[in-house]
């Protein structure tokens, strides 16, 4: 199932500039991988901690959590795509903050 998605991203991040191989963007899609498995489990603990009746402390703060910047939600809760970051606007995120 996730190995065509996988062949898709991978046929779109070669066809960028200056990549040569898997090799030139392995580095930034484990990076992505990470920053998603980091909310998700952020996002676990936090529920777990309500369901206690206790707090939890972030360990990104809100504007930079992958929910935030990479897949937002609307009021409906359905996936925001005029504030989805991309293209430009992604690049400029990541490389200012």
């Amino acid at each position: 199932m996730f190995e065509q998605t996988f062949k898709n991203i991978d046929d779109t991040l070669h066809k960028d500039a200056g990549c040569s191989s898997e090799l030139d963007y392995t580095e930034q899609t484990s990076w992505m991988l990470f920053l998603k498995y980091l909310d998700d489990l952020e996002h676990e603990k936090s529920l777990n901690a309500e369901l206690l009746g206790e707090e939890y402390q972030f360990i990104i703060d809100k504007q930079h959590r992958w929910t935030a910047w990479a897949a937002p939600k609307d009021a409906k809760g359905d996936f925001d795509h005029n504030n989805a970051l991309t293209g430009e606007d992604l690049m400029d995120y990541v490389d200012t903050e």
